[in-house]
């Protein structure tokens, strides 16, 4: 997990600490409270959701990238070899 990663979680997490905490201190019904804490828990999810899909379509795009170039260097590594090859016949 790298630095942006760790830091884009723990804002997560403050963030839902932090709402938790307002929600718990605010004057309100228990039905009220459990259903906000409910609908916030949900939009937190689907937020996380959203990230983390876009995160493996990012790492499919640089595993596409890298298969690519090890494909290309393959190809030349074998046409070298080949010259290599023809040369000490």
């Amino acid at each position: 997990m790298n630095t942006n990663s760790k830091i884009v979680l723990g804002i997560l997490g403050a963030a839902a600490a932090g709402a938790v905490i307002g929600l718990l201190v605010a004057p309100e019904k228990g039905s009220d409270l459990r259903n906000k804490l409910s609908n916030n828990a949900r939009d937190l999810a689907s937020e996380f959701a959203d990230w983390l899909n876009t995160r493996q379509k990012d790492l499919k795009d640089v595993k596409n990238s890298l298969v690519s170039s090890a494909e290309g260097l393959a190809e030349e590594a074998g046409a070298e070899w080949k010259k290599a090859k023809s040369t000490l016949s």
